[in-house]
């Protein structure tokens, strides 16, 4: 998974927030109990004494101290039912006053040697839904609130079939991509149509669920995606080369980049490099990609290289999307 920088870095900050939280309800529990059972207290610092004796005694030069390793871990064991028993026998659990991380995994570190643990993948999650409910503007947009009745029941000559009956299978058609993500057979989805019927908010519904599910995703306009390829490039200042470069490895990486509204970018020589970079290496690297579009493809064909196009066409299931402007709509009905 290729969560963005900034997706790791708040959900890391907010381990951490939690570790220093537990740590200090531990101070605290630690205070209480010494105060009320002093010897409690005593026996700790007896058994950090003892082993601090057991270890001097492993070190020790000359004669064999397994006799006096055995006697301190007997000593030891003594204290530790002592204290137990004074715990409980007060209240508390034997085990009150032992250091327990949160993540017994990864002991709160939030990595598994390498591998990320699953207790910051959650917090990534988290922090990943709210930054693209900023970008999305995700709200209570979910597949249940998407409404059908914006869409009209009447059959459209030119396409055959109504806008209702169409979208309910586009509908479902993006909800079980997303419910079932890597596994669908369908990798990727092209959705095409003219504005405000829809596409975004479908998009957003996908986001929300593939995220929801542990996955990395990304979403940005075409436009902004085309121009971080462009400053990786071309910028001569360092730090924003650097930070370009951290997002098109971003594009290129995330289990899911929804990529909106392709396009309404300008069609430059460098433009058509950047986006055959990003879909053929998707495609070659097996990652999924929602597109979102006011092109057909016969549009498609006609903008972008025949290599672009043949690989959008033959890699990508498409959705059209038809019918009356809800935005226009729901203005109406005011």
């Amino acid at each position: 998974m290729s969560y963005s920088p900034n997706v790791l870095r708040r959900a890391q900050a907010r381990l951490s927030q939690r570790r220093e939280e537990r740590q200090a309800r531990q101070e605290a529990l630690r205070r209480q109990v010494y105060a009320q059972l002093p010897r409690v207290a005593e026996i700790d610092r007896l058994l950090r004494r003892t082993m601090a004796q057991v270890i001097a005694a492993a070190l020790r030069e000359g004669g064999d101290p397994t006799a006096q390793v055995a006697d301190i871990r007997q000593k030891n064991q003594a204290l530790q039912r002592e204290r137990a028993e004074l715990l409980t026998g007060h209240g508390f659990p034997a085990d009150a006053l032992d250091d327990k991380p949160l993540c017994a995994k990864c002991g709160d570190s939030g990595w598994v040697g390498s591998d990320m643990c699953d207790c910051l993948k959650v917090l990534c999650t988290q922090k990943q839904i709210q930054e693209l409910s900023q970008l999305l503007d995700l709200g209570e947009q979910s597949f249940d609130t998407f409404d059908l009745g914006f869409y009209s029941p009447e059959v459209w000559p030119a396409w055959g079939r109504s806008p209702r009956e169409n979208m309910e299978k586009v509908l479902k058609i993006c909800r079980d991509y997303a419910q079932n993500f890597g596994r669908y057979y369908f990798n990727n989805l092209f959705l095409s149509g003219s504005t405000g019927l829809g596409k975004t908010f479908l998009s957003a519904c996908i986001a929300r669920t593939v995220s929801e599910n542990g996955f990395s995703v990304v979403y940005d306009t075409a436009g902004e995606v085309f121009a971080r390829f462009e400053t990786q490039k071309f910028s001569r200042d360092e730090e924003d080369a650097r930070e370009a470069r951290d997002d098109t490895r971003r594009y290129l990486k995330c289990d899911l980049l929804i990529l909106d509204d392709l396009g309404s970018e300008m069609t430059t020589p460098f433009v058509q490099s950047a986006l055959y970079q990003l879909v053929n290496s998707r495609l070659t690297a097996e990652k999924r990609t929602v597109i979102s579009s006011n092109l057909t493809m016969d549009d498609v064909r006609g903008r972008y290289s025949p290599q672009i196009a043949s690989r959008l066409e033959g890699e990508y299931r498409v959705l059209p999307f038809f019918g009356e402007d809800i935005r226009l709509q729901r203005k109406g009905r005011m």
